[in-house]
């Protein structure tokens, strides 16, 4: 069985999903694959204890403090590639960045392979289905770009600036499949 609720963000409306147990997933209303691995029928249950944990992560995290990502069981439905890349994402800092290719060079490293393409990274990236907590918003190009963000490149710099990213050396994508 499914179960899912909502929680109010300064982004807007937030979906949030488990298994009973665990956090499966977070979306931000309206963003690329919104709730694209919630499979079944989803029963509304604010009161699951997950939830309640879910929300007060969130609160904490919006309020400027930075809950821990392992205060949280997480559960989130994807291949062996995807949760290596969704695992170094959990290990990116508050107010840290790292780019594709740092992440494509750590994979490959674990694989044991030469090298690993950053456009795979970036596709494990972008279907990260727990945002904002597994946080994928911490990733930017090479060269400084904001490119990447499911829930829009808009919510990736409020929540970069929330965390005090200092965005001098970062700027938008004038064109591409991220916009």
């Amino acid at each position: 069985m499914s179960y899912s609720t909502y929680y109010s963000s300064p982004l807007g409306p937030i979906m949030l999903t488990s298994d009973g147990d665990s956090l499966t997933g977070l979306w931000i209303e309206g963003q690329k694959y919104f709730a694209r691995t919630a499979t079944g029928e989803m029963t509304e249950k604010p009161s699951l204890p997950i939830f309640v944990l879910a929300r007060k992560w969130l609160d904490k995290y919006f309020k400027g403090q930075r809950p821990a990502i392992m205060d949280l069981p997480l559960a989130p439905k994807g291949g062996e590639f995807r949760q290596a890349v969704w695992q170094i994402l959990c290990e990116i800092p508050y107010g840290g960045l790292v780019t594709y290719g740092d992440i494509a060079k750590r994979i490959a490293g674990q694989m044991n392979k030469a090298s690993m393409s950053s456009q795979a990274v970036g596709g494990a990236v972008g279907h990260n289905p727990i945002s904002i907590i597994i946080p994928c918003h911490r990733v930017v190009g090479t060269n400084g770009s904001l490119t990447g963000y499911a829930g829009g490149i808009d919510k990736k710099v409020k929540l970069l600036e929330h965390e005090g990213v200092d965005m001098s050396r970062l700027f938008m994508p004038q064109k591409g499949t991220a916009l």
